[in-house]
This record gives C-alpha cells, sequence and structure tokens, in this order.
C-alpha cells in the first residue's frame, strides 16, 4: 500500500467516527428538547398582558433576573435572544418568547399569553382571537418588480 491510500483511509475512518459521535449526540439532544418541551407544557398557565415592547437583545441586556443569566451556559450568554417587556398586572416584567410565536406577538396590546415561568409560549387576543402577524411592508424594489412582472403576464413572485 502506498501513504496516499494509508492516509486516505485514515481520513475516510476519522470522518466516519465523527459521524457517528454526531448521530449519538444529535439523539441526546432531541432526546432533552422532548423532555424540557413536556416539563413546559404541565407548567404553563393563561395570563392576561399588556405587551409593552419586544427586541432580539443579549441576555445581559435584556433585563432578566441575575440568577437566571448565570444558570445559562457560557457560550450562550452571547446570543441574543426574543424578548419581551410586558406589565402583568402592576408589575412589569421582561419575559423571554418562543422564536416560533416572536413575530406574531402584538406591540402596546393586552393579550392572554400561556407563560411558563418567564418563558412565553402562546399568546392569543384578549377576547380569545387568534393573532396574525404584522404585515411588512414590501420594499421599493419588490413592488417595482412585481409591477413588471405583472405587465410581462407572469406570475408575481411572492
Amino acid at each position: 500500500m502506498s501513504t496516499g491510500t494509508i492516509v486516505l483511509i485514515c481520513i475516510l475512518a476519522l470522518l466516519v467516527a465523527i459521524i457517528v459521535g454526531l448521530y449519538f449526540l444529535g439523539k441526546r439532544a432531541q432526546k432533552k428538547q422532548s423532555e424540557q418541551e413536556a416539563q413546559i407544557e404541565a407548567n404553563k398557565q393563561s395570563v392576561s398582558m399588556l405587551i409593552i415592547d419586544k427586541k432580539r437583545m443579549r441576555l445581559k441586556d435584556s433585563g432578566l433576573p441575575q440568577f437566571v443569566i448565570d444558570q445559562t451556559p457560557k457560550y450562550l450568554r452571547r446570543s441574543k435572544l426574543p424578548i419581551v417587556k410586558a406589565k402583568v398586572g402592576p408589575q412589569i416584567m421582561s419575559l423571554v418568547c418562543d422564536e416560533k410565536i416572536f413575530d406574531s406577538v402584538p406591540v402596546k396590546r393586552e393579550v392572554k399569553a400561556m407563560v411558563s415561568g418567564i418563558y412565553i409560549v402562546g399568546v392569543k387576543g384578549l377576547h380569545g382571537k387568534s393573532i396574525q402577524p404584522e404585515q411588512k411592508k414590501k420594499g421599493f424594489f419588490k413592488r417595482a418588480m412585481e409591477k413588471a412582472q405583472e405587465k410581462a403576464g407572469a406570475k408575481p413572485i411572492k
């Protein structure tokens, strides 16, 4: 055997070992996430609140309690989280929002939210109406492209 084939076999063996390791790590992470989801579902409760502001901000700038910041892993402290500032009863609180529903949370409106600790899981309108995400305005270029496609007779791109 030449040295080139030996190096190639070593690289292939290393890649196979990495793939197998990632498979098992992914399986373990998926199991841990499903356990956390079950725990959140068990502890959620409905709360009426007035949404003051919502932003994506770093954990240390979010206004969350210090013990929450201390409990997060160091590698996640610099990442940006969806933070909602809301008035719950007489108290103004900073809450972490679920990434899936962050865009549908209305600002400066009273909502009924499903909350688990400091984590917002779901949001509905005050009278049980589901809330649609805000429609963003189309930019100049996108409007011009749609007009050009209408004139050309093609279907508009969405």
